[in-house]
């Protein structure tokens, strides 16, 4: 029988500018498909993805917002954001596309150390 690990995906980057954001959610959903859990952390410039109103489509890149309509499909609930991030970028969490949890930089540590795997996206 497969055991069951917990992941916890760091995303970092911008939504656009780069692929990275849209592999790494392609990574993420593969990785829930085999029935492992997953827990997402955004952080740094990576909170952009879950800025509202977004339009990507002005610079010639795939809007990934609906991407994240699909985490609930996959069983991906804990969606959690650096607090300090989205001050520093001038986001309110009113603005976000979907419920996230906020944890404060100080707590990081902790919540990685909880997880089997932790991957740098």
């Amino acid at each position: 029988m497969p055991v069951r690990k917990s992941f916890l995906f760091i995303l970092r980057r911008p939504p656009h500018g780069g692929i990275h954001a849209q592999e790494a959610l392609d990574i993420i959903l593969t990785t829930a498909a085999f029935d492992q859990t997953v827990r997402l952390l955004f952080i740094d410039d990576g909170v952009f993805q879950l800025q509202r109103d977004q339009r990507p489509e002005t610079i010639d890149f795939k809007h990934i917002a609906p991407i994240f309509g699909a985490l609930e499909l996959y069983d991906i609930e804990e969606l959690w954001v650096e607090e300090e991030s989205l001050r520093e970028r001038g986001i309110k969490v009113e603005r976000l596309i979907m419920p996230v949890r906020l944890v404060a930089r100080c707590d990081l540590a902790a919540l990685m150390e909880v997880q089997d795997v932790v991957v740098s996206c």
